[in-house]
C-alpha cells in the first residue's frame, strides 16, 4: 500500500462517531500520519458545504459534498453537477402528494418548505438546527445540488415517480438524499482523481452507508466500517473495525499506512 496518494473519508459513522462533533485522538493521529506521508486527505459526504464540520486538529485538502454533486478544494470548484430544474419541481410535487416536506440545497444555502420528525432527526446527525424557510420559492430558481427529505424504502417509488434525471442516495432508513442521476460519490471521485492526475490504484476510501458503495468501487482500495451496511461490506475490499473502535486508525496501522 505504499502507492496510496489520496484518501477519501465519509463523515458520519466513519470519521465521526454518530452524534459526535470531534474526531477521536486515534483518528486525528492517523490523519496526521497520512498527511506526513504525503497522502492527500479528502472528505466525501452527503452533507452540504455549509454543514461540513470544522476540525481544528487537521485540514483536509479537498471536499466531495452533496454525495458528489459539488466538489472543491482551496483553489476552487473541481466538479459541479446540479439537478435539472424540471426534475426538482417534479420531486417536490411528488413529496407534497405524500405529505413530505423537503430541503433543497444550493452550494451556499439550504431552504425547507416544512418540517416532520424524520427530516428534523436527519439534520441532528450534523448537529444542525433547521427551520422552515421564507425564501424556499425564490431558491428554486438557483442551481439545486441535492434534495433531502424524510422517507422510508416503501415510499421510494412514490418519491421518484416519473423522475428520470435524479436518483436516491440513501444512507439512513428514515430519510433520503436525492442527487442527479448521472452523479454520486463514485463519479465525483473519478473526477477528483482525473483532476489530480492520479490512478484509482493510488486511492483508498472509507465509508459506512449505501451511498458509499459507488465511492468504494471508484478507488483501488475500498474499506467498509464494521458498523457499515451489509450491502457496502459485500462490495468492499475489506472491513475494518467499528467507528466506535477507531477503525480507520487500526486499519491504517495494520496495513502499514501509518506507524504506531
Amino acid at each position: 500500500m505504499n502507492n496510496i496518494k489520496i484518501a477519501f473519508f465519509d463523515i458520519d459513522g466513519t470519521l465521526l462517531k454518530f452524534h459526535e462533533k470531534h474526531l477521536s485522538e486515534k483518528v486525528v493521529e492517523a490523519l496526521l500520519e497520512l498527511r506526513k506521508k504525503g497522502v492527500m486527505l479528502c472528505i466525501a459526504t452527503g452533507r452540504s458545504p455549509m454543514a461540513l464540520p470544522s476540525f481544528p486538529e487537521i485540514e483536509f485538502d479537498a471536499y466531495v459534498t452533496f454525495n458528489g454533486s459539488y466538489c472543491f478544494d482551496k483553489n476552487g470548484v473541481i466538479f459541479s453537477n446540479p439537478i435539472e430544474h424540471d426534475e426538482v419541481l417534479k420531486i417536490i410535487d411528488n413529496a407534497n402528494k405524500i405529505n413530505r416536506p423537503v430541503c433543497i440545497a444550493t452550494h451556499e444555502n439550504l431552504a425547507i418548505n416544512g418540517m416532520d420528525k424524520d427530516l428534523e432527526d436527519y439534520f441532528k446527525f450534523s448537529q444542525d438546527e433547521i427551520h422552515v424557510s421564507d425564501d424556499f420559492e425564490a431558491m428554486l430558481n438557483e442551481d439545486i445540488y441535492q434534495i433531502m427529505m424524510g422517507g422510508y424504502e416503501e415510499e421510494y417509488p412514490l418519491i421518484m415517480q416519473d423522475v428520470k434525471g435524479a436518483k436516491l442516495a440513501a444512507w439512513w432508513h428514515r430519510a433520503v438524499d436525492i442527487i442527479p442521476s448521472n452523479g454520486g460519490k463514485g463519479i465525483a471521485i473519478s473526477k477528483m482523481l482525473e483532476y489530480y492526475n492520479l490512478d484509482k490504484s493510488q486511492a483508498i476510501a472509507f465509508g459506512d452507508g449505501n451511498n458509499d458503495i459507488e465511492m468504494l468501487e471508484a478507488v483501488g482500495t475500498g474499506i467498509a466500517m464494521a458498523n457499515g451496511s451489509d450491502k457496502l461490506k459485500a462490495i468492499a475490499t475489506e472491513v475494518c473495525k467499528d467507528v466506535q473502535e477507531d477503525g480507520i486508525y487500526y486499519y491504517c496501522l495494520e496495513h502499514g499506512l501509518i506507524e504506531g
